[in-house]
């Protein structure tokens, strides 16, 4: 496998709208990618395209028929792409709203005992859980996440989970820390103790790092938002597994019954599913040898992590003559320096300059970065390291050294 090369790098960033500038702002960089990643070019056209279809699935007529084969090949795509093992893709209304649908009938469906969650998750997965888990008559219980490194491990997982542990929830990459969590290692800790349990995957952060292997995983449902993978908004994706199919959910009286799509969705989220898993094919055949289509997936995914990698670690340690963020004497980074779980992400904080504060003047000089505060979407990590808020600064692969550099630049001044 090769790394991303400097002229490959300019074809990615070829293939991505407004990679360095922004209709209201002008020129920047783009260091906002766990907010919202770039939007692949050819995502653009299909959406375009597919709004001015009038036409339904499931009716007698050409124009029926090709959005059906549509949606087809993008649930075969994605079944590729994510390794899946048989089970099911389908559309719904946003991450969070799937993430809810999936643990509410995984929660309804396995009677009394326990639901196992971190306090590292997104509100998404501790909310649903929460709520899902009293209307079952089940007992919520949270593995409290490591405040040093910013993630928590399967030995964790393997302290609290019982026998009776009905439902488990995993965040695959925290969207504040930045950390991966190892989900096959923390799978094989919960179903030493608790083998029938449903374990559900917010992978929402996650996927636009590539390395996803449901079939290692050995869960039952994993949860991704397009548009935190170089898709757009207005719909969430999600996998389950043949057992949480055959539970019982919401579905119409005589309706097929393994439907978990409700109402007709529409066939442009699917179709723009295909371009992005084409997208990844495309980069597994420029870093690699490969022509099986997994293994050009998994080249994708691995080049993809080199080059964020190097990313992170420019922007910690330096670059050129420009001294890193753990050179800054008032520069604190969460999750620590060398952390190998981080995955193209660093959260920071200023002594003596709030972050608000940060983000602004870093805006001002046109890169983008975004607040996170103590509040119900981030206070379950910056609240015990005793922070009100913290600078987020998410790269993704398309993202160059260079505007590394320029960022390093900005935050000596800011930081001085």
């Amino acid at each position: 496998m090769t790394h991303i090369t400097p002229e490959l790098l300019t074809d990615i960033r070829g293939r991505f709208a407004q990679i360095d500038h922004c209709p209201q702002q002008g020129e920047r960089i783009f260091f906002e990618n766990a907010g919202g990643a770039l939007t692949l070019n050819s995502v653009v056209g299909t959406s375009q395209a597919y709004a001015a279809i009038p036409d339904n699935q499931g009716r007698d007529n050409p124009g029926s028929h090709e959005l059906v084969r549509v949606i087809t090949k993008a649930k075969e795509d994605m079944a590729v792409f994510m390794n899946a093992p048989g089970g099911q893709f389908f559309v719904g209304e946003s991450g969070t709203e799937l993430l809810f649908r999936l643990i509410m009938n995984a929660c309804l469906g396995t009677g009394a005992g326990q639901v196992l969650g971190t306090t590292l998750e997104h509100p998404a997965t501790r909310s649903a859980c929460d709520r899902w888990a009293r209307v079952a008559g089940q007992t919520h219980v949270l593995v409290e996440h490591d405040d040093e490194t910013g993630t928590v491990t399967a030995e964790g997982y393997a302290a609290r989970v019982t026998p009776d542990t009905k439902v488990a929830t995993i965040v695959h990459t925290s969207p504040v820390t930045g950390m991966g969590v190892d989900a096959e290692s923390v799978v094989k800790a919960i179903r030493a103790v608790a083998p029938d349990c449903f374990i559900i995957v917010d992978g929402i952060q996650h996927a636009a790092h590539g390395r996803i292997d449901l079939t290692a995983y050995d869960v039952d449902g994993y949860v991704i938002s397009p548009y935190k993978v170089f898709s757009r908004h207005g719909y969430g994706v999600a996998w389950i597994s043949d057992r949480l199919t055959h539970l019982p959910h919401n579905s119409l009286i005589d309706g097929p019954e393994d439907n978990w799509e409700m109402g007709t969705r529409d066939t442009g989220s699917y179709a723009t599913m295909s371009d992005v898993v084409s997208y990844f094919e495309w980069l597994g055949e420029q870093v690699s040898d490969e022509t099986d289509r997994r293994a050009k997936f998994v080249a994708a995914g691995e080049a993809i992590h080199a080059q964020e990698k190097a990313l992170t670690d420019a922007m910690i340690h330096g670059t050129g003559n420009l001294a890193g963020l753990k050179d800054m004497e008032k520069v604190q980074i969460i999750g620590g320096v060398d952390n190998p779980a981080r995955e193209g992400l660093v959260s920071l904080t200023v002594k003596g300059v709030p972050s608000v504060d940060v983000v602004k003047m870093l805006n001002d000089q046109g890169i983008r970065t975004h607040l996170r505060k103590a509040d119900h979407y981030s206070g379950n990590i910056l609240t015990p390291l005793g922070l009100d808020g913290c600078v987020r600064v998410s790269m993704c692969h398309y993202n160059s050294e260079h505007e590394v550099a320029q960022f390093l630049a900005a935050m000596k001044t800011i930081a001085a």
